[in-house]
């Protein structure tokens, strides 16, 4: 093995340098460190590589990765310092060259064969680095068999930018301290969020552009059924209008696809190599909304549809060109590095905090100030309340996980059993009939705006339009701008509001904006800061996934904050 170069002198991010700090001093067996996606795990970890290396306390490194795609990532990333890692390393063939600092692996290949990768790290001192840890805890043999394979490590480090899953085997070398309530919980050595490294401008600001609209289908027996995503709904109406919302073959998609594509072209007009990615559920509707992508823009995307041979080429491809958008089932979903990806279409009905942090994770890193993201999604309940929940930092609790059992969550167990059904042609047969797309609402910083408008309309073409290039502040400003102009032009108008539910929840959703606002003047707080001390007092999810009670009892609140 060649001898390691010196470690990079290249400036670290504040969160690098004091983590890395801290790592000296402590020298630690084992590390855990939490950072949101974007802000630079891989860069923090390498330096800790080679800083081992150069000094000698390991001779050999072993990276664990989730995808195989990673494991090209990752010895691309560590050639850019000095660092020689093999990414091609089989358990069928254990060989490798003494020019190698070491290998980059899976957790899979770790699994099918961990008595080899153990004898490889009790013969030489070496360091192994598990990206997204939380895989250790995916299930109990994986854990165990990193266990196995790296008990005898001189040194782990670990790595995680998302929720901990809700799985109450413990993962592998992570310390738990038991809390007051008596369950354990994981505790990270250093952590840095995304509210940090939003105020640090490590990564973008997120928008939310939220789509609601009236669905409707017809079961097996022949009847039809209507409902409107955004709407209190059962579970099981709120996951078929969902289904039906998704359907490429229907009207929402399309709108939904064309307004992100409006965004897109804007959006490069500042950031001309500026991306979009489609994240499907399965193979089908990805093909489908690729194929709408094209009749759509003009332009044939890049589709990426499973981790078989060609997709590392494809996404590289995508990464390194100027193309305008990607198509992807849920693999590029986690640790995929396209940096100049700024738009998203969140076309899936997977909600768990896990998959939805690790999504949106590939739109978030920050390449010069000002740039923004923008990701459009259904409006329903565990969509909005994750993406009003940006900042929510969670520890793996062992004995209660984070999130209820699936059998516990109403709308989790009716999308499984419906991703159950949905291939049978019998009795659980359903046809999707079609579905309008209606902006409903847009999300930011924890606050809801917007004035619910018909896609295609002039009041969606002002949201559609907001500069690319803003910093967080100005952010917020501007969408309550837009927000009280188009209160105007409708009262102007003599527009009646609707009485439905939906136009409900827009209007007091509206007001408590406005009251809000008012209080940020007054105040000087926040309006991140006021929405949390009215939840705090009135208890309840954020603004954009409230109900009607809710909401009055949160005006009624900051009312009184305004009047004093």
């Amino acid at each position: 093995m060649r001898a390691v170069d010196a470690p990079s002198t290249q400036a670290l991010r504040g969160w690098q340098r004091r983590a890395l700090v801290k790592y000296l001093a402590a020298k630690p067996r084992d590390f855990l460190a939490v950072a949101t996606p974007g802000a630079g795990k891989t860069t923090f970890a390498l330096r800790i590589v080679a800083e081992l290396l150069a000094e000698g306390t390991v001779e050999a490194v072993t990276i664990v990765v989730p995808t195989e795609h990673l494991k090209i990532q990752w010895a691309q990333a560590a050639a850019r310092h000095g660092i020689a890692l093999d990414p091609k390393f089989s358990n069928s063939n254990s060989q490798t060259s003494a020019e190698y600092h070491g290998v980059v692996v899976t957790y899979a290949q770790v699994a099918s064969h961990p008595t080899r990768h153990r004898v490889r790290t009790e013969n030489r001192k070496t360091l192994v680095v598990f990206d997204e840890i939380h895989h250790g805890g995916d299930a109990k043999t994986w854990g165990d068999a990193i266990r196995e394979a790296f008990d005898d490590a001189t040194r782990r480090l670990s790595l995680t930018g998302t929720p901990f899953r809700s799985d109450d085997s413990p993962i592998p070398f992570i310390n738990y301290e038991v809390g007051p309530d008596g369950f354990a919980r994981s505790s990270a050595d250093h952590t840095y969020g995304y509210s940090d490294a939003l105020a640090d401008g490590v990564v973008r600001p997120v928008m939310f552009m939220a789509y609601s609209g009236e669905a409707r289908w017809r079961d097996s027996a022949g009847e039809e059924h209507a409902a409107r995503l955004g709407e209190p709904l059962t579970a099981e109406q709120t996951a078929r209008a969902w289904k039906t919302a998704l359907n490429p073959a229907g009207e929402w998609m399309p709108a939904v696809i064309a307004a992100a594509d409006t965004r897109l072209r804007g959006l490069r007009e500042h950031v001309p190599d500026a991306g979009g990615m489609i994240i499907a559920s399965d193979q089908t509707a990805a093909r489908a909304y690729a194929d709408l992508l094209l009749k759509i823009t003009g332009e044939a995307p890049t589709v990426v549809l499973s981790d078989d041979k060609g997709a590392s080429d494809r996404i590289s491809q995508f990464s390194e060109s100027t193309s305008r958008w990607l198509v992807a089932v849920r693999m590029v979903s986690e640790g995929v590095d396209v940096p100049r990806l700024a738009v998203g279409v969140y076309a899936t009905s997977a909600s768990t905090p896990l998959f939805f942090a690790q999504a949106i994770g590939r739109f978030v890193r920050s390449r010069r100030p000002g740039e923004t993201a923008c990701i459009f999604l259904p409006s329903v309940p565990n969509l909005l309340l994750l993406a009003s929940e940006m900042e929510a930092q969670r520890n793996h609790v062992l004995g209660k996980p984070h999130r209820e059992n699936l059998d516990d969550d109403p709308l989790e167990a009716e999308l499984a059993k419906q991703n159950r059904d949905e291939p049978d042609e019998g009795d659980n047969k359903i046809e999707y009939l079609g579905a309008d797309a209606e902006l409903d609402q847009v999300i930011f910083d924890g606050s809801s705006f917007g004035t619910a408008t018909p896609a295609g309309s002039d009041e969606e073409a002002d949201y559609l339009g907001i500069p690319g290039l803003l910093d967080a502040e100005s952010m917020r400003d501007l969408l309550r701008r837009r927000q009280e102009e188009q209160i105007e032009k409708r009262t102007a108008s003599g527009e009646v509001p609707r009485l439905t539910t939906h136009g409900q929840l827009r209007d007091l959703r509206r007001e408590l904006n406005a009251l809000v606002s008012l209080a940020h003047h007054r105040t000087g707080k926040t309006h991140g800061q006021i929405h949390n001390e009215l939840r705090r007092v009135c208890g309840g999810p954020p603004v954009a996934a409230a109900t009607t009670d809710q909401l009055k009892a949160r005006i009624e609140a900051v009312r009184s904050l305004t009047s004093s």
